[in-house]
């Protein structure tokens, strides 16, 4: 078995680490001390998790080397609710720090055989796909075949979270089994890449990955009729929720009263134009067994709301931290931070726990596994 040691950027509480049980992690970074908390509560490994600033970081500083190293850098320059300054902005600008750590790493004879990074699906367009032909740049300028793919949390939990995944591999044959075509591939990803440079565009891969397993935890399973960190809200709060939402949410609540068993809905207010080209607070319902995106708290971003209607009784609330938490695949022995704000930022900072997973048998450990019989042959 070829040894599976990896690295994590941008680590917040450590959802690559729950991901990757059979991994060593042999280095851990973050510059937020309340995330670095979390880390250190969660994983045995944490000798190894530095908290600072990757600029202060050294390839040097990384002890054994990495077969992975996984990035997931702020994404708030680059995410429809962000400022929109792309990877020149003061945090998603760390993408270039990032790679200055690989690059030390090679240039000491240890670059890592798989590097990724994952981000918002906004990185495709950013600054008019500039962003993307740096990041896809990146990968290629090292030697690095790399393969971006958008992968849905909604495939394997109940939240919607589609995200821009991508995955470069160097010194090993990609067995031709997990590469594909056009015709698979997001029409967002044959889109973005018809706009890399000729260069950069030799390096791509589109990857040829099995389909996901039916999603098997369900809103019913995530929802506490009783959390212990959130209230339910007062009737004229609810009412004025109500109040918020356009025709359209309106009719969805009425529909959701008329099922025979309680609906469990999930709200977020959102600002909208009116008739008029004015700007309004929404608020907007679903009930298709599906929580929208969790966020952290910022950037124009709201909490996301439970909403439970049975028949004519219509009660909201905010989302627990334990429920985020399950929404985003962690277990539940995963020591969440007492403080609500805290919680909800570490959690929607994060990666959903089993698409990694799945990216690790469907790709990595392939990968990993053709890299050892590669050298085994030597």
């Amino acid at each position: 078995m070829h040894n599976k040691r990896f690295a994590e950027f941008f680590a917040g509480g450590g959802m690559v680490s729950a991901a990757l049980p059979g991994w060593e992690c042999v280095f851990a970074n973050d510059i937020d001390a309340k995330k670095a908390a979390s880390y250190r509560a969660n994983h045995a490994h944490h000798r190894v998790f530095h908290q600072g600033d990757i600029a202060q970081i050294k390839g040097a500083d990384i002890g054994a080397t990495p077969n992975l190293i996984w990035g997931s850098f702020p994404c708030q320059d680059l995410s429809l609710a962000g400022a929109g300054a792309g990877l020149r902005g003061q945090r998603s600008g760390t993408y270039f720090e990032f790679w200055r750590i690989i690059d030390e790493l090679a240039d000491a004879g240890r670059a890592p055989e798989i590097v990724v990074i994952e981000n918002v699906v906004g990185s495709l367009t950013s600054h008019g796909g500039r962003d993307f032909e740096s990041i896809c740049a990146a990968f290629a300028r090292r030697g690095y075949q790399f393969g971006p793919m958008i992968l849905d949390a909604k495939d394997f939990l109940p939240q919607s979270r589609p995200r821009l995944f991508v995955v470069g591999v160097k010194d090993v044959d990609v067995p031709a089994s997990l590469k594909g075509g056009d015709q698979r591939v997001d029409a967002r990803i044959i889109k973005a890449t018809t706009g890399l440079s000729a260069r950069t565009r030799k390096a791509l891969i589109h990857w040829n990955l099995p389909a996901a397993q039916t999603r098997r935890r369900t809103v019913r399973q995530v929802i506490d009729p009783r959390p212990s960190d959130v209230v339910w809200h007062t009737q004229s709060q609810t009412d004025q929720l109500l109040s918020m939402m356009a025709p359209l949410h309106v009719e969805k609540v009425r529909n959701a009263a008329k099922r025979k068993a309680p609906a469990i809905g999930f709200v977020y207010k959102r600002t909208r134009h009116d008739a008029d080209g004015r700007k309004v607070q929404r608020a907007e319902v679903r009930f298709d067994g599906v929580a929208g995106c969790l966020r952290t708290p910022g950037g124009g971003s709201s909490r996301q709301i439970v909403m439970v209607v049975d028949g004519g009784t219509i009660k909201s609330r905010l989302l627990s931290v334990r429920e985020a938490a399950r929404l985003m695949g962690l277990p539940e022995r995963y020591k969440l931070p007492t403080n609500y704000n805290e919680g909800y930022h570490l959690i929607g900072d994060g990666v959903a726990v089993p698409v990694v997973r799945y990216l690790d048998q469907a790709l990595f450990t392939p990968l990993l596994d053709q890299s050892a019989m590669m050298i085994a042959a030597e």
